[in-house]
């Protein structure tokens, strides 16, 4: 064998061998499923803020920046930082008008409302605040109707569900120290709704066991709530909560009772359907409890890695963001003296079964119909990222496409269509394969018309020898006179 011949075999063998091993290679946003990466931290330490998700950026707002021993230094804050996950990187943005802390954050139509709230110095609000990041605005809207502070809020709909939290009207009677409230008797069970559209207000069916400053998230349009401070002392009820019905009902008990923690939900587009709850307190320790609604069932993971509490969570393409929050530890027994430390810390945790879930792809156009054109608009929707896209016509080879295309020249008769995806993780997701059918009209038919008898050229023909005809009798007629 010649040496070239050898060079060649040895190039295709290693040609061959990478693409075998090769993977695909995660951002420096993603790692390893069940994991954690510290990510740049905020500007400003604070805890008990609101964090919410537009086009992929984070806005960390409000919270309270007091720290140190009391009396404590700092503030309730206004701040709003924008992170961008893809540059690891916090911008100041307009602040909150009202500075506040423990209010209730959601977006709605790429708007973030906070409602409600701690103002300070044993003070709280119903004030109903929307910002544009759009325009880096804020707008004032009607207030809710109930002053609330340490609850949730969540977006089913198109409406905003605020349930539960701190009502300062129920309390007995107020205590010296403003930063204490009694308990249980101000723990709401209020379900108030927000209409964004109509700018309006109205009541749904109480949460069964009343609670507050409890993690909760929508999952196929249904509100969990989970932990909380309640009447129960393990704070490890699962209320959940369907707004089309207007019904509550129970899940499995959390594991570990969670007070104080946060939680976010993964959609299903890059890891499964899931809610992550955190946690950094005495009850349950920095866990991270993993609950699947649809098995109602619980699972542990990572942990934490920094034990704090009164934090909040993020969500973006599936990935969490445990952002903020303090620790408060005692100095003294007696006197309950205590010292306050807020975090800016920015914890990125990458679920379970990250990278694992195959694209979905929805074909919209041909349908399950007949059509009387052999070219039908092939048109489709894929819920994320693909790197790699097909259609096998009649289970014939696939055809890779960039998007929408057109088939042309189908013949009549039955015809079959699947469309293929592939994102950068290697996952292969397939459509529904689509049944139609092709019948095209036939050309119509002409009833046959009788040739005429003669043509033109016949007819000249003929005349020109009946001209020439007259002419040779004529001088015959004329020869013959001459020769009597």
């Amino acid at each position: 064998m010649s040496k070239c011949a050898v060079l060649l075999l040895v190039l295709v063998f290693l040609t061959a061998s990478c693409v075998m091993v090769a993977k695909p290679v995660l951002s420096s946003a993603e790692v390893a499923e069940d994991s954690w990466t510290r990510k740049a931290p905020m500007h400003v330490a604070r805890s008990k803020l609101g964090v919410a998700v537009v086009n992929g950026k984070i806005y960390a707002i409000g919270g309270d920046a007091r720290h140190g021993q009391w009396p404590y230094a700092g503030s309730i804050v206004g701040t709003n930082e924008e992170y961008d996950t893809e540059t690891d990187t916090w911008t100041f943005k307009a602040p909150m008008p009202t500075p506040r802390c423990g209010f209730a954050i959601a977006v709605y139509q790429n708007k973030i409302y906070c409602i409600g709230g701690y103002i300070g110095n044993g003070k709280y609000t119903g004030i109903n605040e929307v910002y544009d990041p759009a325009t880096d605005t804020w707008k004032n809207k009607t207030a809710m109707p109930t002053v609330r502070f340490e609850l949730q809020a969540n977006v089913v709909n198109g409406k905003i569900y605020l349930i539960g939290g701190y009502d300062p009207l129920q309390t007995e009677k107020y205590i010296s120290d403003p930063e204490l409230y009694g308990f249980p008797n101000a723990t709401s069970s209020l379900n108030e709704v927000y209409d964004p559209e109509t700018d309006t207000w109205t009541t749904k069916t109480p949460i069964p066991v009343a609670t507050r400053d409890y993690p909760s998230a929508v999952v196929d349009n249904k509100i969990y709530i989970i932990g909380g401070l309640s009447g129960t002392p393990k704070a490890d009820l699962n209320q959940i909560y369907d707004p089309e019905t207007d019904t509550w009902r129970r899940g499995t008990l959390m594991p570990l009772g969670l007070r104080y923690g946060g939680a976010g939900a993964t959609a299903g587009v890059n890891a499964p359907k899931r809610i992550y709850f955190f946690s950094g307190n005495i009850f349950s320790g920095n866990k991270t409890q993993v609950y699947d609604p649809v098995k109602n069932r619980w699972t542990f993971g990572a942990d934490l890695p920094t034990n704090r509490q009164n934090f909040a969570v993020a969500v973006v393409k599936d990935i969490l963001y445990v952002i903020g929050g303090y620790i408060r530890s005692y100095v003294d027994l007696y006197t309950f003296g205590d010292i306050l430390t807020q975090y800016a810390t920015n914890e990125q945790y990458t679920p379970i079964g990250y990278g694992t879930i195959p694209p979905a792809v929805q074909v919209i156009s041909p349908e399950n119909t007949n059509y009387t054109s052999g070219n039908i608009s092939l048109a489709f929707t894929v819920n994320k990222q693909a790197l790699w896209m097909s259609y096998s016509l009649d289970r014939q080879e696939n055809i890779t496409i960039t998007g929408n295309t057109t088939l042309t020249g189908l013949t009549n008769g039955l015809h079959n269509i699947t469309v293929y995806a592939k994102d950068r993780f290697e996952n292969m997701g397939a459509s529904e394969t689509i049944y139609f059918s092709v019948t095209q009209p036939e050309p119509t038919e002409h009833e046959p018309t009788e040739a005429p008898l003669f043509t033109t050229t016949d007819l000249a023909i003929i005349a020109a020898v009946a001209v020439t005809v007259i002419i040779g009798i004529g001088f015959l007629a004329y020869f013959k006179k001459l020769q009597h």
